[in-house]
């Protein structure tokens, strides 16, 4: 019997990406109105008993000292606030000198800002647009270069240990270049050529980002006075570039080995920031599998990409691989389903060339994966992937081979 119910993306027109799009949307609010809700019941009677104390508190000292003005307390009270925000009051370190300044502005280009230092002057808030503008994106740079090369070193860590698992399989102590090429193995010249499974990445990346907190950790709570779980709250926080501003390190006037923690802190929160980006980029791509497979169980057949005319050149479809095509396009098609086919039965992630390869950019090729891309796109090859992602999407789904699964 033929299937009637189409499903609601056929219904709303919707393609693929923009189904996703919608699906993360109505998601992530269903998300914040839970978390909104738990931590509704969790922090609001504690606020009250807070205010409680508070008014309690005040009004002891204007029973013990009734000839207070009340405005002028007031008043007082506030003045003593943002001083203390300012970091005049207590025992604390000059938050202007070079190490103090040196720490705001990595707060800045690293979008932590945790707020116990700010620009006062209106010429450092003007200074403050531009520096942080060209900081952030230079940040947001170095992250994604991390991003690519933490991949890369597990790529070759997890293809090591494929190879070696694959060499106790099929027997590579008896002869090694043979079982080589039975077990699909590649050389070191065609490493970008295997991807590892982006769950052993996420696993390793999370152990990663556990280790490096906890020896954060293990450094400030002694040196802070914190406990040890306010210090793994405060890493959580500043590696995720968070910033609450309740917890802040290096605050204090007089440190014992004052240069050796500033070093250390700067490294583990560099580490730390570096870790949990990778950390969420890689998660964002199981999330983003989660959504394709709710999208599958709602049964939303979604509109695909037109095929683009074959009888003249553009943009999509180079003028070379448009007259190869004419007479075999089934061909290729067939070449490029057999080989994800073969793939996928070898138990490897599929792969695909770099979008743009070091030293070899041309219009020719852009136009190449263009076509290629298009081409997938129609077949249904990239449903777990994000077409035309950019930033580290892009990275990730190059160095995953996330894009044509």
């Amino acid at each position: 019997m033929a299937r009637t119910y189409r499903g609601c993306c056929a219904a709303l027109h919707l393609r693929e990406d923009n189904a996703r799009f919608f699906l993360l949307m109505i998601v992530m609010v269903l998300y914040m109105l839970g978390g909104a809700t738990v931590f509704m019941f969790l922090e609001g009677d504690n606020e009250t008993k807070e205010k409680k104390e508070y008014d309690i508190h005040l009004q002891s000292f204007y029973d013990r000292y009734p000839s207070v003005n009340k405005s002028d307390l007031e008043s007082l009270l506030r003045i003593h606030s943002e001083a203390e925000s300012a970091g005049f009051v207590g025992n604390k370190r000059p938050r202007w000198d070079f190490s103090g300044s040196f720490y705001f502005v990595g707060t800045v280009v690293s979008t932590i800002g945790f707020g116990m230092t700010t620009p006062r002057t209106t010429n450092g808030k003007v200074l403050l647009i531009f520096y942080g503008f060209f900081g952030c994106a230079g940040a947001i740079l170095f992250f994604n270069l991390f991003l690519e090369r933490i991949i890369t070193f597990l790529a070759y860590i997890l293809r090591a240990i494929h190879d070696r698992k694959m060499k106790r399989k099929m027997g590579m102590n008896n002869n090694h270049d043979e079982a080589r090429r039975d077990s699909g193995s590649i050389d070191e010249d065609s490493l970008s050529n295997w991807k590892p499974s982006v769950y052993w990445v996420m696993l390793i990346l999370l152990l990663g980002a556990v280790v490096v907190a906890c020896c954060a950790s293990a450094m400030y709570y002694p040196v802070e006075d914190w406990t040890y779980f306010e210090a793994i709250y405060f890493c959580f926080v500043t590696f995720a570039t968070i910033g609450f501003g309740d917890y802040v390190v290096s605050q204090r006037e007089h440190y014992n080995s004052v240069h050796f923690y500033r070093l250390g802190n700067f490294i583990f929160i560099v580490i730390g920031c570096c870790c949990i980006y990778s950390l969420f980029n890689v998660t964002s791509i199981v999330i983003k599998q989660a959504l394709n497979w709710i999208i599958k169980r709602l049964n939303c057949e979604c509109r695909r990409a037109r095929r683009p005319p074959t009888g003249r050149r553009n943009a999509i479809t180079p003028g070379h691989l448009n007259r190869r095509s004419k007479g075999n396009t089934v061909t290729v098609d067939v070449e490029v389903d057999s080989d994800s086919e073969g793939r996928r039965n070898s138990g490897e992630m599929i792969s695909m060339r770099d979008f743009l390869q070091a030293n070899k950019i041309s219009l020719a090729m852009m136009q190449k994966q263009l076509w290629e891309t298009a081409q997938r796109a129609q077949s249904g090859n990239s449903s777990n992937g994000f077409q035309g992602g950019v930033g580290p999407l892009a990275i990730l789904n190059r160095k995953l081979g996330q894009d044509d699964v």
